[in-house]
């Protein structure tokens, strides 16, 4: 009997890694994929290769990523992919698009796991010109970006309290982000770019420390139920 399991498990194992090895690779590139059509739709417009030119902050394990846009070498505004673990159920990963001056221009919610029907309504809910809810066209600078329970501008998803909350505290995670301010006491990075030589010129918010990247550089990592439950 312990042979015939083992060798059953055995055989299970080796399937399921062929299986992985099959699908690992496509599943990668749909993920590229996804994460470039996110950038095409809430970035301004641009003709630089944001991905290319992108920055990543690491703050408390999570990653941050700044997808520059740049048109006719003038900065434009960005994309920004920012996640959160403060959801009902966990993560909850939003690539939003800011103007130049930090409006937010538009967003698309790439990854959550909360509850069909409640939480998931962030994707539309968020957007839709009803009393408080949308956020768009709106400039974090300006605008108390948190539910109106808690005495924000913004009022949240009816019976998803925590999943407004974590989705509004990624957007302001990524305004944070782009604006070149602190995020969890990692501080981002504003950019800036030199219409003829096509260097960029990213600088620290707090110390004010300036580094100048070839465009052509890739990406700079700093390391410097309901839940209406409360």
């Amino acid at each position: 009997m312990v042979m015939v399991l083992t060798l059953i498990t055995a055989l299970v194992g080796a399937i399921l890694g062929s299986v992985y090895q099959l699908t690992a690779q496509p599943i990668a590139l749909a993920g590229a994929k996804a994460q470039a059509d996110a950038i095409r739709q809430v970035a301004p417009a641009f003709d630089n290769d944001p991905i290319a030119e992108s920055d990543t902050i690491l703050s408390n394990g999570l990653e941050i990523v700044i997808y520059p846009a740049i048109h006719n070498g003038t900065p434009n505004g960005a994309a920004v992919k920012a996640p959160t673990n403060s959801g009902f159920n966990g993560e909850i990963v939003v690539m939003v698009g800011f103007e130049q001056d930090g409006t937010i221009r538009e967003y698309r919610v790439l990854s959550h796991s909360e509850t069909p029907g409640l939480g998931a309504k962030m994707e539309q809910w968020f957007r839709t010109d009803k009393n408080r809810q949308n956020i768009l066209g709106k400039n974090p600078a300006n605008t108390n970006m948190s539910v109106s329970k808690d005495g924000g501008d913004i009022d949240g998803i009816t019976a998803s309290t925590i999943t407004s909350r974590a989705f509004l505290q990624a957007i302001q995670t990524a305004y944070a982000a782009y604006m070149g301010q602190s995020v969890d006491g990692v501080t981002g990075c504003s950019t800036t770019t030199d219409g003829t030589s096509g260097s960029t010129t990213k600088t620290d918010a707090t110390s004010g420390s300036t580094t100048k990247t070839d465009a052509t550089s890739g990406s700079t990592i700093h390391n410097n139920g309901e839940e209406e439950t409360k």
